[in-house]
């Protein structure tokens, strides 16, 4: 993210380096709050992304090397998808996950409790979906419907057990597709950085 941040304006700030000194004394430092975001018209275009799909623990510097050839436009990976607090909106490594999910459930186990049900999908013989999967109901959920193919009633009981490990890890499935940026775009958002990050006469 280097070449991000030497693009970043300066400005001077009030040095607090020694109270005792007088505040006139001013350090040079970025302007992190000045911000490149991609063009909306380019946000607009669906032909200018592909979709990916975060492997492992990939960071962005990994997928922006695989990608682009340059570890540096980790900054375009992150823009491409709107994504500014990496803590949260980026899947947790291996490692920080089980971290995470002893603190919060106190142990490993504690996670394979149940929290909640929900469908499974269900089609009839021609196709015709019944009940979408994903939809939070209660155990003893049934549904019954007249299958088209065959003419017949049907009833079923479309339930899965969701524990709170599973719930945790669809959150962070969820996070590993992003979307990336084209590199024949690439010349137009760095020239666009220089514009949007340089301040005015």
């Amino acid at each position: 993210m280097s070449n991000y941040f030497r693009n970043l304006p300066n400005f001077e700030y009030i040095s607090r380096i020694n109270e005792r000194k007088s505040n006139r004394d001013y350090l040079q430092v970025k302007n992190l709050f000045r911000r490149s975001l991609i063009r909306e018209d380019l946000f607009a275009d669906f032909m200018a992304f592909t979709k990916y799909q975060i492997q492992g623990d990939e960071r962005p510097d990994a997928i922006a090397y695989k990608i682009y050839g340059d570890e540096d436009l980790d900054w375009v990976i992150l823009a491409s998808n709107n994504i500014i607090n990496i803590r949260d909106e980026w899947p947790m490594t291996q490692w920080n996950f089980e971290k995470f999910i002893v603190e919060k459930y106190g142990s490993i186990e504690n996670s394979h409790a149940i929290k909640h049900y929900e469908t499974s999908e269900v089609k009839d013989s021609k196709g015709k979906i019944f009940v979408k999967k994903g939809k939070i109901v209660d155990k003893e959920f049934k549904v019954t419907f007249l299958d088209s193919g065959t003419n017949k009633l049907i009833e079923v009981n479309p339930v899965s057990a969701i524990t709170h490990l599973t719930y945790e890890e669809n959150l962070q499935d969820a996070k590993r597709n992003i979307n990336i940026l084209k590199e024949r775009y690439l010349a137009r958002v760095m020239d666009d950085l220089e514009t949007v990050l340089d301040y005015e006469p």
